[in-house]
């Protein structure tokens, strides 16, 4: 992506140091080199397949002023730099340095700014915080895997962008005049330093499990990539709010109270600040007792599923560290509204079954789901499961075993095979499901799992939630859970 808006700025301004003490003016930054102009900051950053330091070439040969890249960039494109008069800037820690410098950039972004991490319910959380900020009046949004949404909506191509599209969008929001941001922060984005630069207020997280071990060497290098949110990210006087019900919950609160952060704890337990004493649940959603500064409370969520609770008391932790008051918090919780593609009621049949769809995509996620669900349902539960291609693989057959130990009955089908043959995947699936019934083709699934449901059962339909697409090989093919799911019960119930 590219950044143009007419203004210059030096190497100085934006907080760089180029070798030999060049300052040269800027008239736009760049990370990908086709987008380069004459004047422009390229920013060649190390990749996981090649390094952009290759395409150094390129951006000198278009008018690049000046190239950020680190010591391997810089050796990769040693010919093309000794031929050219553009500055060069080694930084030791590029990403980081390319976040500094798009946030000085744009120089502008919302006045309070939030910050979710963990595996699951970083969507639930950053929506629910810009609900909670909206229905006290604030204009809000909330930026993620779902897009830009709240007072203020555009897409996204990543949960958490890369800083110059970015910080490009927290200039566009604030001179919207948007107030008050909330977002996800992904391992993938905390890692790569997409986040350095933002102007954080208070950090939340939710939980731990395994996921996108493709990416990270373990699951301890994963954990500290989410850490990074409160050792790095957020700024030494800010707020952060954790969960420790979870794996590494206690964790991740130690490491940012030794960052000297203002700590909130949730949770079940006595030692959580922000307790949930109850619930009971219903049909359509559940009460919740929690106390809170020695005060109790009680509300009702119109939300289904135990984890969402302690999502919803994570997002009103984060606006009261934020700053809003406690009590007025708490009474607008009864009208937050379901994220879409969250444990999201999408149909029902008219003997009652309900219809959900989850975005839960890893062994814990489907989990917790099905276990969310059981106290609403009287009848059985029946799960639609799948794994994504050219992604970890070790959680195939977990993602099976966590199916077959919480739901009655489950369907092994696609969900994005991408470039792996999807038969492959399923079987990895059925591993852990060996007496699961595999339905290749996700749309006749759905409809055979909504064909199975009797009166008061339940189907969770996993993996996808609010995703439109459905992706095999390059092509990414028009399907949506939701739509497929309303078709199926239409179809059944005679109502087409």
């Amino acid at each position: 992506m590219a950044a143009d808006s007419g203004q210059t700025r030096t190497l100085t301004q934006l907080g760089l140091s180029a070798l030999g003490g060049r300052d040269a003016q800027i008239t736009g930054i760049a990370v990908d080199s086709r987008e380069v102009r004459d004047g422009f900051l390229f920013a060649a950053m190390p990749g996981t397949r090649v390094h952009g330091g290759e395409f150094i070439q390129y951006a000198l040969r278009q008018g690049a002023a000046a190239i950020l890249t680190d010591a391997e960039g810089a050796r990769i494109a040693e010919a093309a730099l000794s031929d050219s008069t553009a500055a060069l800037v080694i930084a030791e820690d590029p990403r980081q340095a390319l976040a500094g410098t798009a946030a000085l950039w744009f120089g502008t972004q919302p006045r309070v700014m939030a910050a979710v991490t963990g595996t699951n319910g970083k969507t639930s959380v950053s929506t629910f915080l810009r609900q909670i900020w909206m229905l006290l009046g604030r204009e809000a949004v909330n930026l993620g895997t779902t897009g830009v949404e709240g007072c203020y909506s555009a897409p996204l191509m990543h949960t958490t962008p890369e800083p110059i599209t970015l910080h490009r969008m927290l200039a566009e929001l604030s001179d919207a005049g948007i107030t008050h941001a909330a977002m996800e922060a992904s391992s993938h984005g905390l890692a790569q330093r997409r986040l350095d630069g933002v102007m954080l207020n208070v950090g939340g997280f939710t939980n731990l499990t395994q996921d996108h071990l493709d990416y990270h060497h373990d699951f301890e290098e994963y954990f500290h990539a989410k850490a990074g949110l409160f050792t790095r990210v957020l700024p030494p006087d800010a707020a952060a709010v954790i969960n420790i019900d979870g794996l590494r919950g206690p964790d991740m609160a130690e490491i940012a109270a030794d960052r000297g952060l203002d700590v909130l704890t949730v949770g079940t337990g006595d030692d959580a600040e922000l307790c949930i004493l109850n619930r009971r649940f219903d049909a359509d959603g559940q009460t919740i007792r929690f106390s809170f500064d020695g005060d109790v409370h009680q509300v009702h969520l119109n939300l289904i599923g135990g984890f969402q609770a302690e999502n919803v008391l994570v997002a009103a932790g984060m606006a009261i560290l934020a700053g809003e008051d406690a009590d007025q918090v708490f009474n607008v919780l009864p009208a937050l509204d379901t994220v879409h593609g969250r444990m999201e009621l999408v149909a029902r049949r008219t003997n009652g079954a309900a219809v959900f769809v989850d975005y839960a995509h890893t062994p814990d996620a489907v989990a917790t789901a099905l276990k969310a669900l059981r106290p609403h349902v009287m009848g059985r539960l029946i799960a639609v499961i799948g794994a994504g291609g050219d992604r970890d693989r070790t959680k195939r057959p977990l993602m099976g075993e966590a199916a077959t130990a919480h739901a009655d009955v489950v369907f092994v089908t696609d969900d994005n095979p991408r470039s792996e043959d999807p038969a492959a995947i399923r079987a990895e699936v059925l591993l852990g499901a060996p007496d699961a019934t595999e339905v290749g083709d996700r749309a006749e699934a759905i409809l055979r799992a909504v064909d199975a449901l009797g009166p008061g059962d339940a189907l969770l339909i996993a993996g996808k939630g609010h995703e439109t697409g459905q992706i095999v090989g390059d092509t990414t093919y028009p399907f949506d859970d939701s739509e497929q799911a309303s078709v199926a019960v239409s179809a059944l119930d005679g109502q087409l």
